[in-house]
Formats: C-alpha cells, structure tokens, sequence
C-alpha cells in the first residue's frame, strides 16, 4: 500500500505538487504569489522548495506565502546536496525553518545521494529531527533505485520509512520507468517526479529560434536536453496538440500523470501566464490511445534486466 501523506489537518497532497525554485529568481514576489494562488485555485496543497533554491529567497516567499493556509498544506524542503554529515544537516534544517517561518515541516528530503558520508550517521540525524517533531515525512530525490533500497534498509533499522521519491521524469527523460517506479510500487513510495516539461522544452516554446529559457542559458539543461531526437519529440508533440486544440504543455504534463505506477508531479513555471497549461492537465482526461500515441514519441528504456524478449 502506497504512503499516505497528508497535510496537518489531514487534507489529501493530490495527484500534484506546486515546485517553487522559481520563487525569489526568475519569479519575483508578484509573479510568485500569482502562482501559488493559482495552484491553490486548481486544487494543488502540495508545495516544493529547497535550501539551495535561489540562496534561500525560495523559502523565504513560499513560508509567506503558506502562512494563512499553513494547516492545508504539504510543504516539502530539501537538505544535503552538498552533503549530509549530520553537523550539514542540522544546521542547514535549522536555516529553512528560519527562512519558512516554519517550526516543522511534512516532508523533509535528501537532496541527492552522498557517497562520501556514511548512512547511518545520516539517517540518525533523521531520526532525531522526527522524534523532535520537526518532520513528518522522509523522502529521498535524485537517488538511483539501489540507493533508494540501501536508505530503505538504514530506515528500518531505526524505524522510519522512505516515503516519497522525486526523481526526473517526463516524455523524453524515461530512466525511472525501469527500477525507480517498479520499486518505488513494490515499497509503498509516493512517486513525486520533478521536470514533467523537460525544463520546458515540452512546452513548445524552444520551436521558436528566439526563445530563451534554462535549455539556452543554463549549460546542465543544454546539455540534459541536447539530443536531436527529445527535440524531435517536442516538435510531433507540439504537432499532436495543434491537432486536437490542447495545449503542448498540458499533454506533456498529464502524459507524466498517467504512468500506470500513479506519479504526482511537480509543476512549476515563471508566472501565473506560464503556469496555466500546466495546471490544465489536473482536469484533462488522458484516454489509453492518447496515451500510447504520445509514448511512441521517445524511445521506451529497455527493462532492467535487458531482456527485450520479456518486455
């Protein structure tokens, strides 16, 4: 049975999250609350932020934010991308609740796997914080499957549990189709996959050759995304949307959606404007042939165990 995670009074997260790294950067202090109303609007109470987002500004705006709506919502940070010794942990925790205005949080992640410290040491600071009452939730993001299982195992021998991943996902990045969403079924892991526009290059947008965006001025999404054929994709995608009057982006982040393993994505753009497709997909109805039709896009990623005759 999959976790269940809920805000303080009990609301349901959703089939959706709201990822603020935007806030405080490319989004200033309008643009931020445009957005987070919008996502309330749309029923969205599961909201996304981290310590290293926009040198804390991030924080900061979501905890305002958040404040009269605090009972509601799920609110998720991220701690240890650069590592996570318990003396890194705790002082970078303690600085989010500052910057939130939060005592505690629901879902407190392990920003990437950190091979240089040992797990125990780390998740003994976990353990602490949740007898502290400062977290609710464990979730682990960017972790490969076998480090997902080895944290699992650690977990347990402190009784706690890994209850949500966020990993990337989206039409033309399938990775976690292999052994992160088979796993995270088998454990009973909230799927919470980040990037379901492929840093936008899903939206449509990057078929206009004046388009600027993170795939022209960022050199890890450039690169993350400068295969020929992902733009290929996004170009028949866009041609599928024209076809049937939706827009790109709603297909692309519903499309993430409807993975049989039932992910909850993390949306996010730079303005209420930019958002609107995106929050569409929450009422769009992807039949099997939609869906199907749209996989064919990219390339299935081959089982994990390669036999393709299995697959």
């Amino acid at each position: 049975m999959t976790r269940l995670i809920q805000s303080p009074d009990g609301t349901s997260i959703g089939r959706f999250a709201f990822g603020t790294m935007q806030f405080g950067g490319n989004a200033d202090e309008n643009a931020s609350a445009g957005m987070f109303e919008a996502s309330l609007a749309a029923g969205i109470t599961h909201f996304d932020t981290a310590y290293n987002y926009t040198d804390g500004r991030s924080e900061q705006i979501l905890g305002r934010l958040a404040a009269p709506h605090r009972d509601r919502l799920v609110i998720a940070t991220k701690v240890g991308y650069d590592n996570t010794r318990a003396t890194t942990l705790r002082s970078h925790f303690d600085i989010c609740r500052q910057r939130l205005d939060m005592d505690s949080v629901d879902i407190l992640y392990l920003h990437r796997f950190d091979a240089q410290t040992d797990l125990g040491e780390t998740f003994d600071t976990l353990a602490d914080f949740k007898a502290e009452g400062l977290i609710r939730h464990i979730g682990v993001s960017n972790f490969a499957a076998w480090q997902v299982m080895k944290a699992v195992a650690v977990a347990a021998a402190r009784d706690l549990t890994i209850d949500i991943i966020q990993p990337m996902y989206n039409l033309v990045k399938r990775q976690a189709e292999v052994e992160i969403f088979p796993m995270a079924r088998d454990q009973g892991i909230v799927i919470a996959p980040y990037s379901p526009l492929g840093g936008g290059l899903l939206s449509g947008k990057y078929s206009n050759a004046e388009a600027t965006g993170r795939i022209v001025n960022d050199s890890h999404y450039a690169t993350r995304y400068g295969v020929d054929w992902m733009h290929r994709a996004a170009a028949d995608l866009s041609d599928i949307a024209r076809e049937i009057g939706i827009h790109p982006a709603t297909l692309a982040v519903a499309w993430a959606a409807r993975h049989p393993a039932g992910p909850f994505p993390i949306l996010s753009a730079r303005n209420a404007d930019q958002l609107a497709p995106s929050l569409a997909a929450i009422d769009f109805d992807m039949d099997d042939a939609l869906y199907a039709r749209l996989s064919a896009l990219s390339p299935t990623p081959p089982p994990a165990t390669d036999r393709l005759e299995e697959a």
